[in-house]
C-alpha cells in the first residue's frame, strides 16, 4: 500500500508550529497525487491549508493511534517520528504521571520535579529478579538488568546516566546506587553499601551548586564502579571524576551560589565548634555574594552541614580532619575577601593589618608577610638572574582567584582520595557495575572553554551510544536471519577528528600554550587557517575574528575564545604554593605535597581537570622537569576521556537520559520545545530513526495471529501458525518490501502496524454496526410490544376511571350549588350588618377627635402668643446689654493699646539716652536736662495711672450692674425653661389619653372579634378531636409496629455491636500472635546469619564457586533460645550431650529469668514513679500494707515449711520401711529370696532409690520456690552496680584511644560534664536506695516476727494428722493468697478481674500440685507393698526373668512370659541412653517423607517419640526427658536447615510436630486436654514430669516450621502467579495483544514452559494434598491456603499496579475469571468460609475498577464505594494506568482522577502503594486430640528401630 493512501478524510497529521513544536490536525478531504495542499481542520475547529514543499513533496507525518498513545516504549509506536515521540512522551508525563519511558535500549527520565512515591523499598523488592520488559519503565529496572547481567553474562556492566542541568542526573544515579545496595547487600559487616550513599552527601556538597536551571546542579562528571564479589555482593567502590568547575570558586553569575559547603559553613558560623573559623553571614564574603541569592528555598543549609559531618564520619575522616577542611574552605573565603589596591598603574598593594588576609594565614598557618608579598608580586626568571616584580591591582587580583580555584581542586581531590580508600574492597573484586553521571550537551549564549570539553565529551560518548545501538540492531536482525541492509546513521568521528586529532583544535591549543607569546587571537588565526577550508564541521562567525563555531550532533555551536589559553594553563604563581607548602598546618602540607606524582586513588590520572603541578622541591632541575611534564587541562581532559571509554566498550552499557521538562521548575509541566530540544541533543531521536530506518515494529507469530485474528477467514486458519500469518500478510500488504519474516519474528516497516490496526478497527466497526443494528432492531421491537401492551392496559383502566370520576362529580356539582345558596345568603348578610355596624362606630369617633383637636387648637395658640411676647423682650434686651459690654471692651482694648505703643517709646528712648551717656560721658549737662524731662514726665505718667485707676473703678461698679442684670435674666430663662416642660408633659399626658383610648377600642373590637372566632373554633375542635380519635388509632398501631422493629432493631444492633467487639478482640490476639511470631522470625534470621557466618569460616579454604544468589543464605536454620547446637554426630559421647543439653537448657532458663527480671525492673520503675506522685497517700497506708504483706509472706513461709516437713516425714517413714525390710530380708537365712544382689533385691533397692529422689526433688523445689524472690531482687542491684563499674572503664578506653592535646582537652571537658551527671544520677540513686533500704528493713523486721509466730503455728499444725495437715497447709495458702489479693487488688475493675484470675488460677495449681503429689506417694505405697509381696512368692527359678522397667533386659526371656507383657503394654517405647542418636538419626534425619506418607499412619514418627517420651516419664528419668526433647528439637532444626526448599519435608514435620505438640498436651494430666480421652488414654498419661516448657519451645518450633512452609511456598508460586493470573489468557480472545517494542514483555499466549492458571491450580492440589496426607491438622490446613491466597493476591495486584499493559477493561474480566477458578477450588475442597476469599479482596475489587464506567460524578461516587479493601494511592495509580486495548475503549480523563482524588482525600489508608508479599499471618495451633491408642501402634521395620522394646 502506497504511504498517500494513508491520507485520507478524517487520517489525522502532525504540522510544524512556533508554539507548541508539532500540532495535530485532520485531513478535511482525501489527498491525492498532485496536490499542492492539503485541507487540515486543527483541534480547536480552524480550518487551515496547509502547503506541501514544492521541491520534495513531502507530507506531514502521520499520527500513530490512540491505543498506542501512551506506550511504554517508544519503538512499539507504529509511525516513529519526532512529533510522535514528542506527543507519547507528553502524555504519559502530564495525563499517566509516568516520569520513565523505554526509547528501544534508552530510558529517557523526565523531571517531575516532586517528590514521588515511587522508590520504597516494596517497589525494589518488586523489580527485583524481574526481565526489564515485564515491568513499567523504572531507574529500578534498568539497575537490575545491570546487575542480572553482570551475574549472567559474568561481564562488566555501566549505567550512563546523562542529561543537561536540572534534569535529574545525580538523582537517577543515586537511586541506581541505592538499588544495588539493597538487593545485592553487602559482603562484610563494614556496610559498605551504607557507605557507598554516605559518599553522595559530600560529593553533593562540595561538587554541587545552585545554577539558574537547577538547585542541585552537579558542577563535575564522575563514574562510580560499585565492586561485586564472586556471590554478587557489594565489597567496594570507587570514584573517578571530570572536569570540577573551578571558576564557580571565585565567580557566580545572577541568581547562582558557589558550592553548596561553603553555604553550610556559614549557615553553622555560630556553632561553638566553627568560632574559630571566623565566618559570618553568606552576603559578607565576595566568594558567596555574587549570585545575589545566598539561600535555596526549602534547604537548611546547618541541616546540611549535618548531613556532610555524619557522611565524613561514616566514611572514616574523623572529627580533626573535618576541621582541617573546614579551615581550608574558611580560608578561601577570607582569600576572596582581601582588597587589593593599586599603589601605581604597574603595581599594587594590599594595605596593611588586612583582617582578612590575617585570618587566612592564621587558619592556613602561613607568614602574613610572605603572603602579601606574593599576592602582589610575582618572580621572573631570566637565563642569568632572577628578579622580582610587582604586578598591577588586576594581575593580582586574578592571581589570588587563581590560588582559590587552585586550593579549592587540591582539597577536592583529596577528599575523592579519601572517600575512595574508605570504599576500597578488601577482598578481590569479581566483577563492578559503573554509574556515569555526566553532564549534557550544553550550548548558551557564550559558551567558552568548559562547553568545549563537556560537548567534546558529549561527542565521545555519543558515538559510543550510535555503534552499541547499531550493534544491537545488527545481531537482531542476524538472529532472526533478516537479510542485513547497512543503515546509515549519524556518525560523528569528523567532529571527534576535529577536536581531537593531529592538528586539531586541542592539539593546536595545547601549541599554542607553549609559544612564548601566544594568545586567544594568533590561537584563532591558527584555527581559520588549518579547518576552515578543509574542515565542513567548522565554521567562522561573520562578525567576529575571536569565535568560532562547531557542527556538533545535536546543534551548531559559536565558542568565544576568550580565556581559552588561560583556562587550558591553569597557571598558578609558584611563590604563593612555595609559602602554602611551608605552612605549619598539616592538612595542608599534604595537599600540596608531590604533586608531581599526585595521581588518583586507582593509580589513573584524575579527571578533574586544571591542576598545575609543581614540584616540591627547590631544585631547579626539578622545576625545569616538572614544567616539561606538566600537562595541559585540555590533555588531561582527553586523557581521562579516553580512559573512561576504554572503561565504558570493555563493559555492556545501558543508558538513561534526563529529560528537563521546563525552565521555571514548575511541578509536572511540560514545555515541547525544551524537550525536542534535548530529545534532539540526548540521542533519542536518533535511536528513533536507526529504529525507523530498518523494521521497527517485531511480532512473534503467535502475538500476529492473536492480535489479527479478525482480519482471516475460517479457511485461511492453518495448524501451522506460520504459514497461516505468511498467506494473511500477503494478502493484505502486497508489498513484500513492507515486512520480512524471520525465525521467530515478522519484521514490519514503519507504518505498516497502523495500516494493519486501521484494517482490524475497519474490520471490528463493520461488525459492531451490524451487531448493533441486529440488538437494536430486537431492542427496538421488544420495546414497541411491551410499550403497546402497556397502553392497552392503561387506556382500560383509564377509561373506567375517567367514568367513575365523572359520576362522582355531577353528584358533587348538584349537592354544591345547594350548599353555596345558603352559604352566600348568610355571608352577605353577615356581611352587610358588620358594615353598618362600623360605620355608625367610624362616624361617632370620627366627629368627637374633630371636636378635641379644634380646642386643643385654640388653647395652644393663646399660649404661643404670651411666651412669643415674654421671648422677644427678653431677647431685645439681651442683646442691648452685649453690645454695651462690647463697645466698653473695645474701647478698654484701644486704650490700652496706645499706652503699650506710649510706654514703648519711652522705654527706646531711655535705653538711647544710657547709650549716648556711656558714649559721650563729656555732656553732663545735656544729661541733667534730659533727667528733669524725664522726672516731668514721670508725673504725667502717674497722672494718666490715677486717671486709669478712676477709670478702672467705674468698669468695675459697671460690671457688677450689668451681673447683676444678668443674674435676673438667668432667673427669667429658668422659668420660661419649666413652663416648656410644663408643656411637653401635658403633650405627652394628651398623647397617652389618645393611646389608652385607641387601645380601648381595639380590645372592644378584639373581644368581638374572638368571641366570633370561639364560636367558630369550637366547631372545628369537634370535628378535629373526632379526625384525632381516628389518627390517635393509627399511631398506635404504628407505634405498636414500631415498638417491634426497634425491638428487632436493637437486638440485630446489639447483635452486630457483639460480633464487631469479637472482632476487635480477634484482632487484637492476632497482632500480639504476629508480633510474638516475627520476633520468633527474627530471632531465626538471628541464628541463620550467625550459622551462615561459622560455616563460611570453617569452609573457607576450600569454597567452590557459586552460582547467582540474591539473599544472604538460602536455607534456614531453624534456631531456637532453647537449643545449643544443630550439629549432632554419632560418635559424640552420652556425658557430654547431657552435659551440653544441661548448658543449654541452663541458658534458657537464664534468658526467661532475664526477661522476667527486665519486666520486674520496668514494673518496678513504674511503681516508684507512682509512689513518688503520691508519696502522702503512700506514707498513711504504709502500716496497712506492711501488715498484709507481713501477713501474707508468713502464710508462704508457712506453706514451705509444711511442704518440708510433710516430705522429710514422708522420707523418714519410707527410710522406716526400707530399713525394716532389709532387716526382715537378712533376718531370713533359709529362704535366698531376700540376699543381697539377687535381681528382687535389686529390683526394689532401685525402686526406693527413685522415691528417694523424687523426695529430694521435691524438697528441693521449695527451697528453689523461696529463693527466687530474694534473687530477682538482688539482680536488680547487680545490675545497677555492673552499669556503675562499667562506665568509668569505657570512658578510660576511649581516653587511651586519643592521640593529640585538642583532643584530650575535648575528652577531658566532656568527661568533667559526664561526672558531674554521673553524680547527680548517683546522688539521685543513693537516695532511691536509702529509700529502698530502710522499707527494706521495715519489711525485714515485719517478716521476721511474722515468722516468729507462724513458726509457733506450724509446731502446733506438726502435731495433727497428715490428712489434717495438708488441709491446714491449703487453708494457710488460702489465707496467704486471700491476703495478697487484698494486698495487690487494683483500682481498675478490668485489672481487678485479671488479679482475682490469676490468684485462683495458681490456688488451683497448687491444689493440682497437691493432688498429684498425693497420687504419687500413694502409688509408691502401693508399689512398696506389690514389691515386697513379690519378694515373698518368688522362687528362685523366677527371679531371673523380673526385670525393672527402667532397665534393660541382659539375658533371654522366658517364652512364658511373653503372652503376658504384650497383653500388659502400655504403649511405652523403651531404649538404651546409648542409642538415643540412633534413634534421632533413623526416625529423623534418614526419614524420607513420601514413603512415611503413603505407607504408614500419619503423624507416625510423633507417636514413636512421645511413646519414648512417656517411658522416661515413666522410669522418673529426667535427664533422659531433657536429652530426648532437646535432641528431637535439635534434629528436627537440622532437616529442615538442610532441606528447607522441599514443601513436603517442610509439611511432614509441620504435622509431625503438631502431632508431638498435641500428645504433649494430651497425655500431659490437664483435665482441659483430657475430655475427649478413652479411659485407656487417661491411665497413658504422664506421671512424673510436668512439660509445659517444652511444650512452649515446640509450639514456637512448630510456628517456625510454619513459616519455613510458607516461605517454601513463596518460592514455588511467585514464578506462577504473574504469569498465570495477569499475563495467560485463560479466555482466549479477550484481550488483544499491543506493539511491545523493543522490549520485549512475557509472551501472554500459552506457549511451552510458561505457566497458566491450570499450573496454580494443580501446585495448590499438591500443596492440599499433600498435607492431608501427612495427616495437617484440618485447621492447620486452612491457615495454610489463607497464606497461599493472600500470596495470590498480593503478588498480582502489585504487579497489576506496575505495568500499564495489564490495566485494560479486558483484563479486568480475565483476572475476575482467574479469581472465580480460584473460589471454586475453594468450594471444592470445602475451604470457602475460612477467610482465604476475602484475602483476595483487594485483587477482586482492582479487577472491577477497571471494569466499570469512569465518567461521571456518579461513577466516582461508586468507585468510592466500591473500592474499599483499595488504598487511595492505589486507585488512583490503577486510574493513571488506565490503558485502552482497543479503539472503541476511553481513556481516564485527568479531570475524573482529580475527581476521585477529592472524594478520598479524607480516608484514612496506608500509604504503601504495593501490598506486603512477605506478610505472614499469625499461626495457632488448636488442640486436636487423637483417637489412637497408644498401645495398638506397630512399628514397621523399615524404620531400622530394632533397639526399641514395647514396655
Amino acid at each position: 500500500m502506497a504511504a498517500s493512501e494513508l491520507y485520507t478524510k478524517s487520517a489525522r497529521v502532525w504540522i510544524p508550529d512556533s508554539e507548541e513544536v508539532w500540532k495535530s490536525a485532520e485531513l478535511v478531504k482525501d489527498y491525492n497525487n498532485g496536490h499542492q495542499s492539503l485541507q487540515l481542520m486543527l483541534e480547536d475547529g480552524t480550518k487551515v491549508e496547509h502547503k506541501l514543499d514544492p521541491k520534495t513533496k513531502n507530507l506531514p507525518h502521520l499520527r500513530n493511534p490512540d491505543i498506542l498513545v501512551g506506550e511504554n516504549d517508544l519503538t512499539a509506536l507504529s509511525y516513529l517520528h519526532e512529533p510522535a515521540v514528542l506527543h507519547n512522551l507528553k502524555v504519559r508525563f502530564i495525563d499517566s504521571k509516568l516520569i520513565y519511558t523505554y526509547c528501544g535500549i534508552v530510558l529517557v527520565a523526565i523531571n517531575p520535579y516532586e517528590t514521588l512515591p515511587i522508590y520504597s523499598t516494596d517497589i525494589i523488592n518488586a523489580y527485583s529478579g524481574q526481565n526489564m520488559g515485564d515491568m513499567d519503565p523504572h531507574i529500578f529496572a534498568v539497575a537490575e538488568e545491570a546487575y542480572k547481567q553482570m551475574a549472567r553474562d559474568e561481564r562488566n556492566q555501566s549505567i550512563i546516566v546523562s542529561g543537561e542541568s536540572g534534569a535529574g542526573k545525580t538523582v537517577s544515579a543515586k537511586y541506581a546506587m541505592r538499588y544495588f545496595a539493597t538487593v545485592s547487600g553487602s559482603a562484610s559487616e563494614a556496610n559498605i553499601e551504607e557507605k557507598v550513599l554516605a559518599s553522595n552527601p559530600i560529593m553533593e556538597a562540595i561538587g554541587n551548586a545552585k545554577t539558574t536551571r537547577n538547585d542541585n546542579s552537579s558542577r563535575f562528571g564522575k563514574y562510580i564502579e560499585i565492586g561485586f564479589d564472586n556471590r554478587y555482593r557489594i565489597i567496594g567502590a570507587n570514584m573517578r571524576t571530570y572536569l570540577l568547575e573551578k571558576s564557580r570558586v571565585v565567580f557566580q553569575a545572577e541568581e547562582e551560589r558557589n558550592y553548596h559547603i561553603f553555604y553550610q559553613l556559614c549557615a553553622s558560623a555560630h556553632l561553638p565548634e566553627l568560632k574559630v573559623l571566623k565566618l559570618g553571614r553568606a552576603n559578607e564574603f565576595l566568594y558567596t555574594r555574587q549570585g545575589r541569592n545566598p539561600v535555596i528555598e526549602g534547604v537548611d543549609d546547618t541541616k546540611e552541614l549535618g548531613t556532610t559531618r555524619h557522611a565524613f564520619t561514616l566514611l572514616g575522616i574523623n572529627e580533626s580532619y573535618q576541621m582541617g577542611l573546614f579551615q581550608v574552605l574558611a580560608a578561601i573565603l577570607h582569600l576572596g575577601n582581601v582588597e587589593i589596591k593599586d599603589r601605581d598603574s604597574d603595581s599594587s598593594i594590599i594595605p596593611p593589618n588586612n583582617s582578612h588576609l590575617t585570618s587566612f594565614c592564621e587558619l592556613v598557618g602561613v607568614s602574613y608577610q610572605d603572603m602579601s608579598q606574593w599576592l602582589c608580586h610575582r618572580r621572573l626568571k631570566t637565563a642569568t638572574e632572577t628578579y622580582v616584580k610587582a604586578v598591577p591591582r588586576l594581575q593580582a587580583t586574578n592571581s589570588r582567584d587563581a590560588l582559590s580555584k587552585h586550593i579549592y581542586a587540591k582539597l577536592f581531590n583529596w577528599i575523592v582520595e579519601h572517600v575512595n580508600k574508605a570504599l576500597i574492597a578488601n577482598v578481590k573484586q569479581h566483577s563492578f557495575i559503573g554509574v556515569l553521571d555526566i553532564y549534557g550537551f550544553e550550548t548558551f549564549d557564550i559558551n567558552s572553554f568548559e562547553q568545549f570539553c563537556i560537548n567534546y565529551a558529549n561527542e565521545k560518548l555519543q558515538q559510543q551510544f550510535n555503534m552499541h545501538v547499531f550493534k544491537l540492531e545488527q545481531e537482531e536482525y542476524m538472529r532472526e536471519q533478516i537479510p542485513w541492509t547497512l543503515i546509515d546513521f549519524y556518525d560523528n568521528q569528523p567532529c571527534i577528528n576535529l577536536i581531537e586529532a593531529k592538528m586539531g583544535i586541542l592539539d593546536l591549543l595545547d601549541e599554542e600554550c607553549k609559544m612564548p607569546k601566544g594568545s586567544d587571537d594568533s590561537w584563532a588565526q591558527k584555527l581559520y587557517n588549518t579547518h576552515l577550508k578543509t574542515c565542513s564541521l567548522f565554521e567562522k562567525p561573520r562578525m567576529s575574528n575571536r569565535a568560532f563555531i562547531i557542527q556538533h550532533f545535536a546543534d551548531k555551536v559559536e565558542y568565544q575564545c576568550d580565556a581559552f589559553l588561560e583556562k587550558n594553563k591553569d597557571t598558578v604563581n609558584e611563590d604563593q604554593i612555595n609559602v602554602l607548602k611551608a605552612s605549619k598546618f598539616p592538612l595542608l602540607v599534604e595537599l600540596f605535597q608531590d604533586e608531581g606524582k599526585a595521581t588518583s586513588p586507582t593509580g589513573q590520572v584524575p579527571g578533574t581537570g586544571g591542576r598545575t603541578r609543581l614540584s616540591v622541591k627547590p631544585d631547579k632541575s626539578r622545576d625545569k622537569s616538572s614544567k616539561e611534564h606538566k600537562k595541559t587541562v585540555g590533555c588531561q581532559f582527553r586523557n581521562s576521556l579516553q580512559m573512561l571509554m576504554g572503561t565504558l566498550n570493555a563493559t555492556t552499557p545501558h543508558y538513561v537520559r534526563c529529560i528537563k521538562p521546563n525552565d521555571v521548575k514548575q511541578a509536572f509541566t511540560f514545555d515541547p520545545k525544551r524537550a525536542v530540544q534535548q530529545l534532539r541533543a540526548c540521542g533519542v531521536l536518533e535511536t528513533i530513526r536507526i529504529s525507523a530506518a530498518g523494521f521497527p515494529s517485531r511480532w512473534t507469530y503467535q502475538e500476529f495471529f492473536s492480535r489479527y485474528r479478525v482480519l482471516m477467514k475460517q479457511k485461511d486458519v492453518l495448524p501451522d501458525k506460520r504459514l497461516t500469518c505468511r498467506n494473511v500478510l500477503e494478502k493484505l500488504v502486497e508489498d513484500q518490501d513492507k515486512y520480512q519474516f524471520g525465525k521467530t519474528k515478522i519484521f514490519f516497516r514503519a507504518g505498516q502496524v497502523a495500516y494493519l490496526e486501521k484494517l482490524r478497527a475497519d474490520k471490528l466497526r463493520v461488525a459492531c454496526i451490524r451487531i448493533q443494528k441486529t440488538i437494536r432492531c430486537w431492542l427496538a421491537r421488544k420495546k414497541y410490544l411491551r410499550q403497546r401492551e402497556a397502553a392497552i392496559t392503561i387506556q382500560r383502566f383509564t377509561r373506567g376511571y375517567q367514568a367513575r370520576c365523572l359520576a362522582k362529580f355531577m353528584r358533587r356539582t348538584q349537592a354544591a350549588t345547594i350548599i353555596q345558596k345558603y352559604q352566600r345568603m348568610c355571608v352577605e348578610r353577615k356581611r352587610y350588618r358588620q358594615k353598618q355596624a362600623a360605620a355608625l362606630a367610624m362616624q361617632r369617633i370620627l366627629r368627637a377627635y374633630m371636636a378635641r383637636q379644634k380646642y386643643l387648637a385654640l388653647v395652644r395658640e393663646a399660649k404661643v402668643v404670651i411666651i412669643q411676647k415674654r421671648v422677644r423682650g427678653w431677647l431685645a434686651r439681651c442683646w442691648y446689654k452685649r453690645c454695651l459690654r462690647a463697645i466698653v471692651y473695645l474701647q478698654c482694648c484701644m486704650r490700652r493699646m496706645k499706652a503699650r505703643r506710649e510706654l514703648k517709646k519711652l522705654k527706646i528712648e531711655a535705653r538711647s539716652v544710657e547709650h549716648f551717656k556711656k558714649l559721650n560721658k563729656g555732656m553732663e549737662n545735656k544729661i541733667m536736662q534730659l533727667q528733669r524731662k524725664i522726672d516731668e514726665q514721670n508725673k504725667d505718667s502717674r497722672l494718666v495711672i490715677e486717671k486709669l485707676a478712676s477709670v478702672e473703678i467705674s468698669y468695675a461698679a459697671e460690671s457688677e450692674k450689668m451681673r447683676t442684670e444678668l443674674n435676673r435674666l438667668h432667673g427669667v430663662e429658668e422659668d420660661a425653661r419649666n413652663k416648656t416642660n410644663q408643656l411637653s408633659t401635658l403633650l405627652e399626658e394628651l398623647e397617652r389619653l389618645k393611646k389608652e383610648l385607641a387601645t380601648t377600642q381595639k380590645e372592644k373590637k378584639t373581644i368581638e372579634d374572638w368571641t366570633q372566632n370561639y364560636k367558630t373554633q369550637m366547631e372545628k375542635t369537634v370535628s378535629e378531636l373526632k379526625e384525632q380519635n381516628g389518627s390517635l388509632k393509627k399511631e398506635k398501631d404504628d407505634l405498636n409496629r414500631m415498638i417491634q422493629e426497634q425491638s428487632q432493631q436493637m437486638t440485630e444492633k446489639m447483635t452486630r455491636a457483639i460480633a464487631q467487639e469479637t472482632q476487635q478482640l480477634e484482632t487484637d490476639l492476632n497482632e500480639e500472635r504476629s508480633r510474638y511470631q516475627n520476633l520468633l522470625s527474627e530471632h531465626l534470621r538471628l541464628e541463620e546469619k550467625y550459622d551462615d557466618l561459622k560455616e563460611e569460616m570453617a569452609s573457607s579454604s576450600h569454597i567452590s564457586k557459586p552460582g547467582h544468589r540474591r539473599t544472604d543464605s538460602t536455607h534456614s536454620s531453624n534456631g531456637s533460645e532453647y537449643t545449643y547446637n544443630s550439629e549432632y554426630t554419632e560418635m559424640e559421647d552420652g556425658s557430654r550431650t547431657r552435659e551440653d543439653v544441661t548448658r543449654g537448657l541452663d541458658t534458657s532458663l537464664t534468658l526467661k529469668l532475664q526477661k522476667r527480671l527486665t519486666e520486674l525492673e520496668q514494673e518496678k520503675q513504674s511503681l516508684r514513679d507512682e509512689l513518688e506522685n503520691k508519696e502522702d497517700q503512700y506514707q498513711r497506708a504504709r502500716a496497712r500494707d506492711d501488715a498484709q504483706f507481713k501477713k501474707a509472706r508468713g502464710a508462704e513461709l508457712e506453706y514451705e515449711s509444711l511442704k518440708r516437713q510433710e516430705l522429710e516425714s514422708e522420707n523418714k517413714k519410707l527410710k522406716h520401711n526400707l530399713a525394716e525390710m532389709r532387716h526382715s530380708l537378712l533376718g531370713d537365712k533359709t529362704a535366698n529370696v531376700g540376699a543381697p544382689g539377687s535381681p528382687a533385691y535389686k529390683v526394689l533397692l532401685d525402686q526406693l532409690n527413685a522415691s528417694c529422689e523424687e523426695l529430694d526433688v521435691r524438697k528441693e523445689e521449695v527451697l528453689i520456690l523461696r529463693s527466687q524472690l530474694v534473687s530477682q531482687k538482688e539482680a536488680f542491684h547487680h545490675k545497677v552496680q555492673k552499669n556503675c563499674m562499667t562506665e568509668p572503664s569505657v570512658f578510660a578506653k576511649d581516653v587511651s584511644k586519643l592521640k593529640d592535646a585538642d583532643e584530650l582537652k575535648q575528652a577531658y571537658i566532656g568527661l568533667k560534664d559526664t561526672n558531674r551527671l554521673l553524680e547527680q544520677q548517683l546522688q539521685t540513686q543513693r537516695r532511691g536506695h536509702d529509700n529502698e533500704v530502710e522499707s527494706l528493713r521495715g519489711e525485714l523486721q515485719s517478716v521476721k516476727e511474722e515468722n516468729n509466730r507462724q513458726q509457733q503455728l506450724l509446731a502446733q499444725n506438726l502435731q495433727l494428722p497428715p490428712e489434717a495437715r495438708i488441709e491446714a497447709s491449703l487453708q494457710h495458702e488460702i489465707t496467704r493468697l486471700t491476703n495478697e489479693n487484698l494486698e495487690l487488688m487494683p483500682d481498675d475493675p478490668a485489672e481487678s478481674r485479671e488479679a482475682r484470675v490469676v490468684i485462683l488460677r495458681r490456688m488451683v495449681d497448687l491444689m493440682e500440685q497437691l493432688e498429684k503429689q498425693d497420687r504419687t506417694i500413694r502409688k509408691l505405697k502401693k508399689q512398696l507393698k506389690v514389691y515386697s509381696k513379690r519378694i515373698g512368692e518368688m522362687g528362685a527359678g523366677q527371679n531371673e526373668g523380673q526385670t525393672s522397667p527402667g532397665q534393660m533386659v541382659e539375658e533371654p526371656i522366658h517364652p512364658v512370659n511373653i503372652p503376658r507383657r504384650e497383653k500388659d503394654f502400655q504403649g511405652m517405647l523403651e531404649y538404651k541412653k546409648e542409642d538415643e542418636m540412633k534413634l534421632v538419626k533413623n526416625l529423623i534425619l534418614e526419614l524420607k517423607p513420601r514413603g512415611v506418607a503413603v505407607n504408614l499412619i500419619p503423624g507416625l514418627p510423633a507417636y514413636i517419640l512421645f511413646m519414648c517420651l512417656r517411658h522416661a516419664d515413666y522410669v522418673n528419668d529426667d535427664q533422659k526427658v531433657r536429652t530426648l526433647l532437646t535432641s528431637t528439637i535439635n534434629s528436627i532444626k537440622k532437616i529442615l536447615k538442610k532441606r528447607g526448599d522441599d514443601f513436603e519435608t517442610v509439611s511432614f514435620w509441620l504435622a509431625n510436630t503438631c502431632r508431638f505438640l498435641h500428645c504433649l498436651k494430651q497425655y500431659s494430666g490437664d483435665e482441659a486436654f483430657m475430655k475427649h480421652n478413652s479411659v485407656r488414654q487417661n491411665e497413658h498419661c504422664l506421671s512424673n514430669f510436668d512439660l509445659a516448657e517444652y511444650r512452649q519451645v515446640i509450639s514456637d518450633l512448630a510456628i517456625q516450621i510454619f513459616q519455613q512452609l510458607v516461605k517454601c511456598m513463596d518460592n514455588i508460586l511467585l514464578p506462577m502467579i504473574v504469569s498465570g493470573m495477569l499475563e495467560h489468557e485463560t479466555i482466549q480472545g479477550v484481550s488483544g495483544v499491543k506493539p511491545t517494542g523493543l522490549r520485549k514483555r512475557t509472551s501472554s499466549i500459552a506457549d511451552e514452559g510458561i505457566y497458566t492458571l491450570d499450573s496454580i491450580l494443580r501446585q495448590l492440589s499438591a500443596f492440599h494434598s499433600t498435607m492431608c496426607q501427612h495427616g495437617t491438622d484440618p485447621e492447620l490446613i486452612k491457615q495454610v491456603v489463607k497464606q497461599q491466597f493472600y500470596i495470590i493476591g498480593a503478588a498480582t495486584l502489585n504487579n497489576l499496579l506496575l505495568r500499564k499493559d495489564m490495566c485494560s477493561w479486558s483484563k479486568g474480566m480475565q483476572i475476575r475469571y482467574n479469581v472465580s477458578q480460584l473460589e471454586e477450588w475453594l468450594r471444592d475442597k470445602g475451604l470457602m468460609g475460612w477467610g482465604a476469599k476475602e484475602t483476595l479482596e483487594p485483587l477482586i475489587q482492582a479487577a472491577q475498577l477497571l471494569q466499570v464506567k469512569k465518567k461521571t460524578d456518579e461513577d466516582a461516587e461508586a468507585i468510592c464505594s466500591m473500592c474499599q479493601a483499595l488504598t487511595t494511592a492505589q486507585i488512583v495509580k490503577v486510574l493513571n494506568l488506565y490503558t485502552p486495548v482497543n479503539e472503541f475503549e476511553e481513556r481516564v480523563s485527568v479531570s475524573f482522577i482529580r475527581t476521585i482524588q477529592t472524594r478520598l482525600r479524607d480516608r484514612s489508608d496506608s500509604p504503601h502503594l504495593l501490598m506486603d508479599t512477605k506478610m505472614i499471618y499469625p499461626v495457632t495451633f488448636p488442640f486436636n486430640p487423637s483417637s489412637l491408642a497408644l498401645e495398638t501402634i506397630q512399628i514397621p521395620s523399615s524404620l531400622n528401630l530394632g533397639f526399641l522394646s514395647r514396655v
